[in-house]
């Protein structure tokens, strides 16, 4: 075997390698996004990256409502929870604040 052909080899193999998402997999990757982004609402300090963090629950809400794309409706019973409670929790947080600077 020479060594062109070695060298060719890896990138034939990248070439082959097509890796596809299950519907399973983006199931999964929304609810745990939304739910990372829901502990960092909890945790931002700015009412800039908490406005950030809700909107990118607001995101994940808006993608499993698309048709065709393989969402369940476990994950967009879980999606609906996970923003309602960022719902309550930033208003909430916006009630303290403006409470605390009145």
């Amino acid at each position: 075997m020479s060594r062109a052909n070695d060298i060719e080899q890896p990138a034939q193999s990248e070439h082959k390698r097509n890796v596809a998402l299950t519907e399973s997999d983006i199931n999964t990757i929304l609810v745990n996004g939304a739910q990372i982004s829901l502990t960092k609402l909890r945790r931002a300090q700015s009412v800039d990256a908490q406005l950030c963090y809700y909107a990118e629950i607001g995101v994940y809400l808006e993608v499993s409502l698309s048709r065709g794309a393989g969402i369940t409706d476990e994950t967009l019973n879980a999606l609906e929870n996970i923003h309602r409670i960022a719902t309550h929790e930033y208003m909430d947080i916006q009630k303290r604040k403006s409470k605390i600077e009145d």
